[in-house]
């Protein structure tokens, strides 16, 4: 059976690469060893789906090379998705920081997508689990099931291994490396961190949530962060999660919107009031106990030196905390890491050295912010392949 272009994975962009390369009259081929297209689209946003972020620019993606993304992501935008999505009546809403969510259900999506494929008359076949690849006499050869595949062109587009119950798998880093290719070390992003056991304090205000600002070395993000029994979580922690390495901190200021001497301006006008009350008028009461302990300033306001209040008013600002490791691939909402971006070109996504394979997607080693912005990625870098393959 031969095609023109088979594509590996029945996701986000291996669908969206298989509409655009059909719709320029390529014979196309998806293949996908789950029952069901679309799993990941499926389940993301709450079920409805942060299919793009209109604040989407290249700085917002992290990648060996930070400039790799920057191709794909201008020939292919935010509107541009936007467009398609009004065109099959799907009802949209931005929620919050630019994210943009279907109104209904991310299902919509995924039969939008399926509905480009056919209209264009680009196969899709799930339940083909992938066998043997190989390449010969200038074709790509695949067994799928009992059916064999064969077309010059091969993307590979099966994303990475984050949230393994859905199926997900490292199957693209093993092909990437059959045919030579480099790959980044893989590694769990926007994924809760764990704390180990001496911050035991902290775990017992799980599901207390707050907004900071939490950062990682030069990475800062003012949003919401949350408390769990293992340690933190929330968008704040996710974004942060994918700058993390062991053995660094995460730093949370609890009161970023709080300048000048606040702790002393407290005091001033409210002497006989206790820190915990204090901290209590902008944070969650048991929050704001328990950093009051931490800092161990029990007395009334009136009666701590100065000193102290800066010393607190600092940690406040700057308060440390040392993860022991993250929730893994099991909680994590994308890969970081994948195939190495030296080996693709920026603008169609094939690889150098191995002239009609492509990899797109979360396969490459390319991974955006939390917010719709590796949707974003994931039709970007399809769009760029499909109008290559």
């Amino acid at each position: 059976m031969t095609h023109d272009v088979i594509i590996l994975g029945a996701g986000a962009a291996g669908l969206f690469c298989a509409a655009t390369a059909a719709a320029r009259g390529r014979r196309v081929v998806v293949l996908d060893h789950a029952e069901k297209p679309g799993k990941k689209i499926l389940i993301s946003g709450g079920g409805r789906c942060n299919f793009t972020n209109l604040h989407t620019a290249s700085d917002r993606y992290l990648s060996e090379n930070p400039h790799f993304a920057r191709s794909a992501l201008s020939r292919f935008t935010p509107g541009d998705f936007i467009a398609l999505v009004d065109a099959h009546g799907i009802a949209w809403h931005e929620k919050t920081l630019g994210q943009l969510f279907c109104d209904g259900s991310a299902r919509q999506i995924v039969d939008m997508l399926m509905d480009q494929c056919a209209a264009a008359g680009a196969q899709v076949r799930c339940n083909s689990p992938i066998g043997a690849v190989r390449h010969a006499d200038g074709l790509f050869h695949v067994s799928a099931g009992e059916s064999a595949f064969a077309a010059p062109s091969l993307v590979i587009a099966t994303g990475g291994p984050a949230i393994p119950k859905i199926g997900a798998t490292g199957f693209a880093y093993d092909l990437a490396r059959q045919f030579g290719l480099k790959v980044v070390q893989p590694r769990p992003a926007l994924v809760p961190l764990t704390l180990p056991a001496e911050a035991a304090l902290f775990r017992e205000l799980s599901g207390i949530a707050a907004p900071v600002e939490a950062s990682c070395g030069k990475a800062r993000f003012p949003e919401a962060a949350l408390f769990t029994h293992r340690g933190l979580s929330g968008p704040a922690i996710l974004q942060v999660s994918s700058y993390w390495k062991r053995g660094e901190a995460v730093r949370i200021d609890f009161l970023p919107g709080r300048t000048g001497d606040w702790l002393l301006d407290a005091k001033r006008q409210r002497p006989r009031a206790g820190l915990r009350s204090v901290l209590g008028e902008a944070l969650p009461e048991r929050l704001a106990t328990a950093l009051a302990d931490q800092l161990g300033l029990a007395a009334e306001m009136g009666n701590l030196p100065d000193k102290a209040l800066r010393a607190a008013q600092a940690r406040l600002h700057a308060w440390d905390f040392m993860p022991d490791g993250s929730e893994g691939f099991a909680k994590a909402e994308v890969t970081a890491g994948g195939i190495s971006t030296a080996e693709l070109s920026q603008r169609t996504m094939e690889a150098r050295k191995v002239p009609g394979l492509f990899a797109i997607g979360e396969a490459v080693d390319v991974t955006g912010w939390l917010g719709g912005y590796n949707f974003q990625w994931a039709w970007a870098s399809a769009y760029a392949a499909g109008m290559a393959a």
